[in-house]
């Protein structure tokens, strides 16, 4: 799991408590250390007085510090009622970073003087927030330690990883896509005016040379082979072609780490069956599952929607290159989530439950073939229309069934079918999307409302 660094202002009004602010500083600060993944960056009570924020001198030292420690996102708490004008300051150095904004409650009833005032001071941040059209995620009046604001903090955490990991992402191209897929064209244009990503293209005859590099029988090739024979079943491949899928892994690898990607769309069938003699399906789910998210067919918007998904997790969850693929006869709001092997072996759940066998051009080619196993999952799908973005976001639910067929697949139960289904046309959605077991969904949300990503929910 990948820590997430997080600035922490502590807003507070001078007129007001310093003991309450002090306390309640702390208590944040409590609650922040239980959130996995979440490093808190704050100002130290050497640095600013009582470690709170409170004027324009404190936000200048908060700023450098942040800006020191590379900061991935923000956190503004009202302590008391908080100081706009530091803490206007200090989120308009980073408003290109997501924002979580929060108030803290009344201890009780004012008898003298209110010891917090956060409710009236929050209104002026935010309104100060607002002006300078900065997108921003409100957790609510708490105390810290309600589980509703843990949640929110939390889901932020997701948010602030997918930013960080997509904002000048580097996404690899492998091949031309399909020439009867008009559906995976792409706009790079767009990707990098909007996300300052970059595409790096190759074609077959590099992998080829990178994959080349090996003897055969090389200790490098056989290391691999066994890692395989550990995660999946490969009895029904023979040595010859398991040393095979090992050398497209290490050219694909290789590729990879020379480039600095963090996902790539490969032309994966055809192709690599000729030169390689074989298909990369299997070897694409275990690249997934190593952090680069490898789309099939050359889709490279599955490819950017699988990256979101894979840092709104903090790099913990693989997701699934599926197609939409046909809705059950009989179960209502059911669908199957599909495609032709490409999916990590670990999303089936049990050990040696994937086997690795063929699918569409002969004997032993390379594709895992499982059911994925039962729990919550995430669907996203990507698509760019005229140089704007947007994402579908929806959850759903994979449930076991009987039966087998070719390729890594589940049904899935969603809330609506019809309408998410109608969704997708009127919507101009292609046939590809990315699945990930668990609800991710507000994370990527946030993270697609402060990149300028239109979110289209179910």
């Amino acid at each position: 799991m990948e820590n997430i660094k997080i600035g922490f202002v502590p807003a507070h009004r001078e007129s007001l408590s310093n003991e309450w602010a002090a306390q309640m500083r702390k208590r944040c600060l409590d609650v922040f250390s239980k959130i996995p993944g979440l490093e808190i960056i704050v100002p130290g009570e050497s640095l600013t007085n009582g470690g709170v924020v409170r004027n324009e001198t404190d936000a200048a030292k908060v700023i450098r510090l942040f800006q020191e420690k590379d900061i991935a996102g923000l956190i503004v708490g009202t302590m008391t009622f908080g100081d706009e004008i530091s803490t206007a300051a200090i989120v308009t150095a980073f408003r290109d970073k997501p924002l979580l904004l929060f108030g803290t409650k009344e201890c009780e009833i004012p008898v003298n003087d209110r010891i917090s005032d956060s409710f009236c001071g929050t209104l002026s941040i935010s309104s100060g927030i607002h002006r300078r059209k900065i997108p921003f995620v409100f957790a609510g009046l708490v105390f810290p330690e309600e589980k509703t604001f843990q949640k929110y903090v939390s889901d932020f955490v997701g948010t602030c990883s997918v930013v960080k990991g997509f904002i000048g992402a580097r996404i690899g191209l492998i091949g031309p896509r399909p020439e009867s897929f008009e559906t995976c064209i792409f706009n790079e244009d767009a990707m990098i005016k909007q996300f300052k990503q970059r595409v790096v293209p190759t074609g077959m005859a590099d992998l080829i040379f990178r994959g080349n590099g090996l003897k055969k029988g090389d200790p490098a090739l056989k290391k691999i082979v066994k890692e395989m024979k550990t995660q999946a079943d490969l009895s029904d491949v023979n040595e010859e072609t398991s040393e095979k899928l090992a050398r497209l892994e290490i050219a694909l690898k290789s590729f990879v780490s020379e480039k600095r990607l963090s996902a790539m769309a490969i032309q994966c069938y055809m192709a690599m069956e000729m030169l390689f003699g074989v298909v990369p399906c299997y070897v694409m789910g275990r690249i997934t599952t190593a952090g680069t998210m490898a789309s099939c067919e050359v889709d490279l918007y599955v490819a950017l929607a699988m990256l979101i998904q894979y840092r709104a997790s903090l790099s913990t969850t693989p997701p699934h290159f599926m197609d939409w693929t046909l809705a059950h006869p009989d179960e209502k709001d059911t669908f199957l989530a599909w495609h032709c092997g490409n999916g990590p072996v670990c999303l089936s759940g049990e050990k040696h439950k994937a086997k690795i066998s063929c699918h569409y051009m002969g004997p032993d080619m390379g594709t895992a073939e499982f059911q994925l196993k039962s729990g919550v999952v995430t669907l996203s799908s990507l698509q760019e229309d005229g140089g704007k973005f947007k994402m579908l976001v929806t959850r759903g639910k994979t449930v076991k069934m009987n039966g087998q067929m070719k390729g890594s697949w589940s049904w899935v139960k969603v809330p609506d079918m019809d309408k998410l289904y109608r969704t997708l046309v009127t919507g101009g959605f292609v046939h590809h999307a990315s699945l990930i077991h668990g609800d991710y969904a507000q994370s990527i949300i946030d993270a697609c409302t402060v990149m300028g990503i239109e979110v289209v929910t179910i």
